[in-house]
């Protein structure tokens, strides 16, 4: 791989800053709020069963994830569901558009090391809006070369994204901590891709086979790249 990467991409939740437990702390609130209703396990699976209906129209981020809890509740209380349980389900949606970005452990640093060294880009799924604030509140907008707000990660889009950068494949580096859509499509497409394990893992993305590969690569941490390059 050394002398090949020229392009270098990283998912940006739960890979440069903390996102995953924010969505299930917001998911428990949502829960309780409808234990009148059925017991909270199954009012959570009643939401991602929700969730995965609704992923090919609303995507992925915060706003989706609102109108699919205030669906379930109502699909959950047949259609009884009180306003101010409503409106406290938006409150849920707006604290989560609040929430303080938290980089994780040596991201700052390992992009210091890799800037001008290789062309650094973000790579995301999620709402427009809010990765483009966190992104600027993360203090790290200035490492970046391009930012890529994509509404979905499947091999097509990633085929895209190195359209637009005139990047080949082969010099393509894909770093984040989902199997199913950081590195699957990448490695499909002859690209290479590190994965960065993550303590908690949205169940739509979670991927059980363990995967071996060529151009993959299982890091630690963030830092752990630097000595492939």
């Amino acid at each position: 791989m050394k002398n090949k990467i020229k392009t270098i991409a990283f998912d940006a939740d739960d890979t440069l800053w903390s996102n995953e437990p924010y969505f299930q702390e917001a998911e428990k609130q949502f829960c309780r709020l409808l234990e009148d209703y059925l017991p909270q396990h199954s009012v959570s699976q009643e939401l991602f069963k929700t969730e995965m209906k609704n992923l090919h129209l609303y995507g992925y981020g915060v706003k989706g994830f609102v109108l699919c809890m205030i669906e379930t509740a109502s699909r959950i209380s047949n259609a009884t569901i009180p306003v101010k349980l409503i409106d406290e389900i938006v409150s849920i949606g707006h604290e989560l558009l609040q929430k303080p970005i938290e980089l994780l452990s040596g991201v700052s640093e390992t992009l210091d090391k890799l800037k001008g060294n290789y062309r650094l880009i973000v790579a995301t799924k999620g709402d427009l809006l809010d990765q483009e604030r966190k992104l600027k509140n993360s203090g790290l907008e200035g490492y970046f070369h391009h930012i890529e707000i994509m509404s979905d990660k499947k091999v097509s889009d990633y085929q895209k994204l190195l359209k637009h950068l005139d990047c080949k494949p082969e010099n393509f580096l894909m770093l984040g901590n989902s199997i199913k859509s950081d590195m699957l499509p990448v490695l499909e497409l002859g690209g290479y891709a590190a994965h960065i394990p993550y303590h908690v893992t949205w169940a739509h993305e979670q991927h059980e086979p363990v995967l071996k590969h060529e151009n993959f690569m299982e890091l630690k941490s963030i830092a752990d790249i630097l000595s492939y390059l």
